[in-house]
């Protein structure tokens, strides 16, 4: 934090457009004023005034040329214009950005919560070795997939009962992905999905009563929980998600159409095709697993002891996958089609995984229909990546790591020659280099972003755009205009009147 707070303060702020312009407007009017002042001057003595009337003329000439006007009407033009932008979401806290904005050539945007929705979804299921879409809309418009098998429902149920995310009381009037939660970003999702599915959670886990736990760790990569079940004769259910990988390891048997089978590699190869391909989609992957417990061993009221585990956690029955992701805002495409036909660039620069960024930025179109980067056209073509020559390559995806070995010269290069540009796993610090980087070619830089992390860049820019209500107020303070609406498209708005 303390570094992030050195490089904004540190910052040096470029001057605006239009106080370049104006500056250089008043110094031809001086110069008119003098010139003019001094020939009357002159002319006057020559037709024989008093040193007094000539110095008067010198005088009253140059203070005729004044533009008094000036200031009050450049200040009431930007102020109306503000004011306009303010009715549509644009919250401008410097009013010379407002035309700064118009003039935008280039925008770098943060992708988290910016051109996505900061709301983890989940996007796909694996189960019966298929995969199944779920519905990522904003209202419940896209695809149902096929609740019958008795794989979904022991699967929807593990994802209910080992889960500790909860809905917020009193927002029964409200859509269930608009509702607000307590816990954890992919737990939340899980919970949204599997009561948009299957109904009430609350429900499930009353009927299903907890009686212990194994938290998730980032050491074992899982989360386990055994519950009292009321219609399995067994008694007990333990559920377990975590890490695919980690949780098929710990598995024997696997559920297909409600039967179980042996897991042998046929199974394995399918769930590998599986992982690879959601991976692939720039998803996050959950596996899940249970078993039943017999009733023999496992009585009603037995006590199950978690630091020392008295119950089998090997063997278990392999149920299937869940992937999410951070769905795009749905008004981005159509932004960013509309900053590309103004002959604005815009850039996207975020920290996440460079897969997650690539199939987010073909999402919103920030890597347009049919564009290939280096790596694609070696795909296509079946050759190493040495032999692609990256002019053919019109979009490119950068990792955080090259970035930090290029030279200025290299990057500049790179800005240059490529249309469509996406940054990934960078952190703050390189959000900087790529602004400045972008300044170097003369570009006017507009930066939107949401976080803490994005205060350095927004600072930079020539014009910082926070997000209002997603937005840390760091990164508030840092920005010149704040889009109350979190919506990136608004920017477009913006430029427009900004040029008008």
């Amino acid at each position: 934090m303390g570094r992030i707070a050195t490089l904004a303060s540190e910052l040096e702020v470029r001057q605006t457009p239009i106080s370049i312009e104006i500056e250089h407007f008043i110094q031809i009017i001086t110069a008119l004023a003098v010139f003019l002042g001094m020939s009357f001057f002159i002319l006057s003595l020559i037709l024989g005034y008093t040193w007094l009337e000539a110095v008067i003329f010198l005088i009253g000439i140059i203070v005729a040329n004044v533009p008094e006007g000036l200031l009050a009407t450049v200040t009431v033009c930007l102020t109306l214009t503000a004011k306009r932008m303010a009715k549509k979401n644009c919250l401008v806290k410097n009013l010379e950005a407002v035309e700064t904005l118009g003039s935008t050539s280039t925008i770098c945007s943060d992708k988290t919560g910016t051109l996505t929705q900061n709301r983890m979804t989940v996007a796909h299921m694996w189960f019966d070795n298929q995969i199944h879409e779920a519905d990522t809309t904003e209202d419940h418009s896209g695809s149902v997939f096929d609740k019958s098998s008795g794989t979904w429902a022991s699967l929807s149920r593990v994802a209910g009962l080992c889960n500790r995310a909860v809905f917020k009381p009193g927002q029964e009037h409200l859509s269930i992905l608009m509702r607000d939660t307590a816990g954890d970003a992919s737990e939340s999702a899980l919970l949204k999905c599997i009561e948009v599915c299957s109904g009430s959670v609350r429900d499930m886990r009353a009927r299903n009563p907890k009686v212990a736990e194994i938290p998730f760790n980032s050491s074992n990569k899982f989360q386990l929980s055994i519950h009292e079940v009321e219609e399995s004769p067994s008694g007990h259910l333990l559920v377990m998600k975590g890490a695919p990988e980690r949780i098929l390891d710990r598995c024997s048997t696997i559920m297909i159409y409600g039967q179980e089978e042996p897991l042998d590699e046929g199974w394995k190869d399918a769930f590998q095709n599986a992982y690879l391909e959601l991976g692939g989609l720039g998803e996050r992957v959950l596996g899940f697993c249970h078993l039943n417990l017999s009733s023999s061993q496992f009585p009603r009221g037995f006590t199950f002891d978690c630091d020392d585990t008295n119950f089998p956690t090997e063997q278990l029955c392999f149920l299937g996958l869940i992937s999410m992701i951070d769905p795009p805002r749905a008004a981005v495409p159509d932004a960013v089609g509309k900053c590309r036909s103004a002959g604005i660039k815009v850039i996207m620069v975020t920290g996440d995984h460079p897969i997650t960024a690539k199939a987010i930025a073909k999402g919103v179109g920030i890597i347009s229909e049919g564009n290939e980067t280096v790596e694609d056209i070696a795909e296509r073509l079946n050759i190493p990546l040495s032999q692609v020559n990256p002019r053919d390559a019109k979009a490119c995806v950068v990792h955080g790591s090259d970035l930090k070995d290029m030279s200025s010269e290299y990057l500049d290069d790179l800005l240059r020659n490529h249309t469509e540009i996406v940054f990934a796993r960078t952190s703050p610090q390189q959000k900087l280099i790529i602004v400045e980087g972008c300044q170097r070619q003369g570009a006017i830089v507009a930066v939107t972003g949401d976080g803490v992390n994005d205060s350095p860049a927004l600072k930079k820019a020539d014009i910082g755009v926070a997000m209002g209500i997603a937005g840390s107020d760091v990164s508030k303070q840092a920005a010149d205009m704040i889009l109350l609406d979190d919506n990136f498209a608004s920017i477009v708005t913006g430029v427009e009147e900004g040029e008008r």
